[in-house]
């Protein structure tokens, strides 16, 4: 298959169509990531030692499933199932699938950026009496959010690079355009390349941001160890 700049102009603006549906539905799945990543956060504090041990495995089940696969499940197994089976849209299928997945992971960001507050900030908020509203929105979540911020980025950027999953469920985003170009034309190495070009040109600006603000991170929790440090 020779490279031909005459299809790559041609396919371009065809490809192109499909980058408004990637990035909205990548800022969909995430939102739905962030949001749910809360609730596995909240549920895997209530007590009990069988419910936890399901609610751990339903996770762990979740993380180690492919996110196709889940796709496929949700968008073709899903509606065959007695009872409960629901035909979804493929686009809230793609943001059903691909947020619940990430979502798993996002609750362990959470989980590391509470974990990393000094316990004598827990134990201030006790002594001071405050209320459980005021504990969290004064000193817990103050503290715990900033760490978060590098990792939630770079999950950002992963979930916009897995996004073209959807298009096997139909999503017509940019990979199914080009792949549509394809099998009209019988011309694959131009649209495709086109594909990964946008990407490149999307991804490649946020991850430099991402860095920036976690460097940003460092230097700050750096000065901070160094201003609360007591002399020898």
């Amino acid at each position: 298959m020779e490279w031909s700049w005459s299809v790559f102009a041609d396919a371009f603006p065809y490809v192109v169509k499909g980058i408004g549906i990637t990035l909205i539905l990548t800022i969909t799945c995430y939102l739905f990531a962030l949001i749910f990543g809360f609730v596995w956060l909240l549920i895997r504090q209530i007590p009990g030692k069988v419910f936890q041990w399901f609610v751990y495995w339903i996770i762990e089940f979740i993380r180690s499933t492919p996110p196709l696969v889940q796709l496929f499940f949700i968008y073709y197994a899903w509606p065959l199932v007695p009872g409960i089976g629901v035909t979804l849209h493929p686009f809230v299928a793609a943001t059903l699938g691909l947020g619940l997945h990430f979502s798993t992971y996002i609750a362990e960001v959470y989980r590391s950026g509470i974990e990393s507050v000094d316990k004598g900030q827990w134990e201030a908020a006790k002594a001071l009496n405050f209320s459980i509203q005021k504990k969290w929105t004064s000193i817990i979540l103050p503290q715990a959010i900033p760490p978060t911020i590098p990792m939630l980025g770079n999950y950002l950027i992963i979930m916009f690079k897995e996004v073209p999953l959807a298009s096997t469920i139909g999503v017509i985003g940019m990979l199914h355009l080009a792949n549509e170009y394809g099998s009209i034309y019988w011309k694959y190495l131009e649209p495709l390349t086109i594909v990964a070009l946008l990407f490149l040109t999307l991804s490649y600006p946020s991850a430099l941001l991402i860095n920036k603000l976690e460097k940003k991170y460092n230097r700050n929790f750096n000065k901070k160890q160094v201003v609360g440090s007591k002399p020898a």
